[in-house]
């Protein structure tokens, strides 16, 4: 678990009114500015499921593509699968996929982009989990037993908070 810096402590939880009862955060007066969030995670499978879907031999077609157009799919329907996020206006949804052959296992990430009030980290974070479901879904006749694994935000910029990288992340900039 990450540690909270004195930042996020000062802010408190965001969804949760004085009562302390589940709300959904008000951004009205919020400004109207250009945010990105870059999420990712992992799935690992065995090697004959990871050679079937190098050499596009699953029985259910193309694995890859099926997985990015429901990342995508995914990252539109956020709000509707996360209660409190708010419906956003998405200018940008973008999923790829890196082939890791040494471990079998497929990196996943996603760029989420708008014009907006609020940020976009929930979307691109429902983007990667579902891609790595729908490859779980995929490939589960062939590994039942794949993990999905490391799902975190790598990148977020946009509104008063400017720009904010995961500390690996930071680290690779140096």
């Amino acid at each position: 678990m990450s540690k909270l810096n004195a930042q996020d402590k000062d802010q408190g939880l965001t969804h949760v009114d004085q009562q302390g009862k589940a709300a959904m955060v008000d951004v009205t007066d919020k400004a109207m500015t250009s945010r990105i969030a870059v999420a990712e995670g992992k799935i690992s499978m065995s090697a004959p499921a990871f050679d079937m879907l190098i050499n596009n031999q699953h029985k259910k077609g193309d694995v890859l593509a099926v997985a990015r157009i429901a990342g995508i799919q995914a990252a539109k329907k956020c709000s509707e699968l996360i209660p409190l996020c708010h419906p956003l206006m998405l200018s940008k949804v973008q999923v790829d996929f890196e082939l890791l052959p040494k471990n079998y296992s497929v990196k996943i990430k996603a760029m989420c982009k708008l014009s907006g009030q609020t940020g976009v980290e929930m979307e691109a974070l429902t983007a990667v989990s579902v891609a790595a479901l729908t490859l779980f879904d995929m490939c589960k006749a062939v590994d039942p037993s794949m993990v999905i694994s490391d799902i975190k935000v790598l990148h977020k910029e946009g509104g008063k908070s400017g720009i904010w990288r995961a500390q690996d992340e930071a680290a690779k900039l140096c």
